[in-house]
């Protein structure tokens, strides 16, 4: 691992020169005076005094050499249609979406919440936001109205961009009552909302004075060029709000340079995605692989990107491979928990494609277990690699770099740190590295590199005390993630240290979660963990005591009381964080001192030791935990 090695200790030894170097991956209309200002740490500005803008990267800078080579394939198998877009079609777009903006008084520095399914349209506003220098916050559209509305009053939007409905397997789900309801829960609602209306939702009604019709300003803004804003490399590029263990949200702050040089770098090194081709990430724009992978990095790097809107087995398991085949896909972007759920398709959907033109296909979004990732490897005969990372990363942590080196690939790991990281596994006693094969937790010495998060949107000292505070005698990052290192360096990602639960991917705190258990009437007290699942990775559970022990007192009333719970949470958070289970108990394991023995509940949860019990408070609460988990009724 020569190569690899080498190009990784010059990145942290040699870090000024080595990211200067892969600066001039992308443009720059004034040039940088400093690297790396790390004056106040653990903040770093990267390529200080720069200017440059994400927009004209992604597309403007491509527009004489490939201005008609397809930039972005829209595609959606839930209402048949199918778009291509040139860098030139997608840049009058882009204009037209930026005009929209500028006319509506949104400039540099204002938030723009984007709230849509997978249409072309959200890519348009979002390099709108870019071009213009507002601060898009994309908010996945499956949370519901009062998750949006915290982050809504989070950011303090100017404006919200949103569509009349969104599909999901056949199924129209409307976005325009769950805004409607999340302007009303907000103190601080934007001004404007534009709403694409794809006419799904029959019952769409725009509000006068408020709502403002897509295709309308489209039509007004048909002939606009709207000018590039520079931005100073530090300048925020966007918000994206990810769960902790409290219950509200993070807004991780991204800047603009680094964030540019991070991605263009990770394309070559990386991915090996060249000019040119074409790269499919079946992720979704409300996640940060869809920011960093769908929108901006293929775009950075001169490929043709798809957009795709649907499911990966409707109309059947082969449609991914099926879109790779006919669109020449070379680099294939997805998670394992959509290769668990293909592992369970018929196996003629991967033979009936011709995929030549794929090199690799890339996994990330939870940890790959060994056999699904021997199985995809086998089944398309093709390099699969795991790799790691984190939405407060932005781009890789560990990967091969196969840009660099063709290191041998190990099943079941994401291989070694990526450059520029300065990562460790440190034993969590007293902050020391840990020996091969011994676990501790993954943590990266600062400065973290470039197109990492700058810090929490509006709370740099909750930045300091979230990531950096883990160990007494260390100011490191924690990304809050149990690893080990084997002898020949590659690294296994085992688990969260804390109490984050992750679902396909998506992160869940379980504050959040019981929080939202709790806004049901009749719930006194929830504790909820993460279980391990087959296809999923990780479910969530609770375990609640209710205030009224009648409204359990039979199987059909405990039934239809989960229910409730459930609808709760769905309200609150949307289906993405309903448990799998709410079990009823009538106390909860905790040690004498009140707190709750999560830990153990997970354990026994997943068939393990629940560990160490001597401080708890009583011991029939772990019973209780057991026998409902058995499936015993507990009236």
């Amino acid at each position: 691992m020569g190569a690899y090695q080498d190009f990784h200790q010059r990145s942290i030894r040699h870090r000024d020169a080595f990211w200067s170097e892969q600066a001039a991956l992308v443009d720059w209309h004034r040039p940088f005076t400093e690297v790396c200002d790390f004056s106040r740490p653990p903040f770093a500005r990267w390529f200080r005094g720069g200017e440059t803008n994400l927009c004209h990267n992604a597309i403007d800078r491509h527009l004489a050499s490939r201005g008609d080579q397809k930039a972005l394939i829209y595609i959606s198998t839930e209402t048949g249609q199918e778009k291509t877009y040139t860098f030139r079609e997608l840049y009058k777009e882009v204009n037209r979406a930026a005009g929209m903006l500028a006319t509506l008084g949104v400039g540099k520095g204002d938030r723009v919440l984007i709230y849509m399914p997978m249409i072309a349209e959200a890519v348009f506003a979002m390099l709108a936001c870019a071009r213009v220098g507002a601060i898009h916050s994309v908010v996945f559209g499956g949370f519901a109205s009062a998750s949006l509305a915290a982050r809504i009053d989070d950011a303090k939007p100017a404006l919200m961009i949103t569509a009349d409905a969104g599909m999901r397997g056949g199924r129209a789900i409307p976005y325009k009552p769950l805004v409607d309801e999340a302007l009303r829960l907000a103190r601080h609602p934007p001004r404007n909302v534009i709403v694409v209306n794809r006419g799904i939702d029959k019952e769409y009604r725009p509000l006068a004075g408020r709502d403002l019709d897509y295709a309308t300003l489209r039509r007004a803004h048909a002939e606009i060029n709207t000018p590039v804003t520079w931005l100073e490399s530090s300048d925020p590029s966007y918000i994206l709000y990810t769960s902790g263990t409290t219950g509200r949200p993070k807004g991780v702050q991204r800047d603009t340079g680094g964030y540019a040089v991070a991605l263009a770098a990770s394309m070559q090194h990386i991915y090996c995605g060249n000019a040119g081709e074409t790269m499919f990430t079946t992720s979704d724009i409300g996640w940060v692989v869809g920011h960093s992978y769908i929108v901006y990095g293929p775009l950075i790097a001169g490929m043709t990107t798809i957009l795709y809107e649907g499911l990966p087995i409707r109309p059947d398991a082969g449609i991914w491979w099926k879109i790779v085949a006919d669109n020449q896909v070379s680099v294939m972007f997805s998670s394992p928990t959509a290769a668990r759920v293909l592992k369970k398709q018929d196996p003629k959907y991967l033979a009936q494609y011709d995929l030549s033109s794929l090199r690799h296909l890339f996994l990330a979004g939870e940890p790959l277990d060994e056999p699904t990732h021997r199985w995809i490897a086998d089944a398309l005969h093709k390099p699969v690699i795991d790799h790691y990372w984190q939405t407060e990363t932005g781009w890789p942590i560990l990967s091969a770099v196969l840009g660099v080196e063709k290191t041998p690939i190990k099943f079941g790991t994401p291989s070694f740190p990526v450059y520029g990281y300065d990562l460790q596994i440190l034993r969590e006693s007293d902050a020391a590295e840990a020996a091969a094969d011994e676990k501790g937790v993954v943590a990266i010495v600062p400065p973290l590199p470039p197109g990492c998060m700058t810090t929490v949107w509006g709370d740099d000292e909750r930045f300091v005390n979230t990531y950096f505070t883990s160990f007494r005698t260390r100011q490191v990052y924690s990304t809050f993630d149990w690893g080990i290192r084997d002898k020949d360096g590659y690294h296994f990602i085992l688990g969260r240290t804390d109490d984050v639960i992750n679902v396909a991917g998506h992160r869940l705190g379980t504050r959040e979660i019981e929080e939202a258990v709790q806004s049901h009437p009749n719930i006194a007290e929830v504790a909820v963990v993460g279980v391990a699942d087959p296809i999923k990775g990780q479910m969530p559970i609770a375990f609640a005591v209710v205030k009224d022990a009648a409204a359990i007192a039979t199987p059909e009333l405990a039934r239809a009381q989960e229910k409730g719970v459930m609808d709760a949470v769905d309200k609150q958070l949307g289906a993405i964080g309903r448990p799998s289970h709410v079990h009823f108990v009538t106390l909860l394991p905790k040690t004498r001192s009140g707190k709750l023995l999560r830990r153990s509940i997970q354990a026994l949860a997943e068939g393990r030791d629940p560990g160490d019990l001597t401080t708890i408070e009583d011991p029939a609460a772990l019973d209780q935990i057991k026998r409902a988990l058995a499936g015993d009724f507990l009236p």
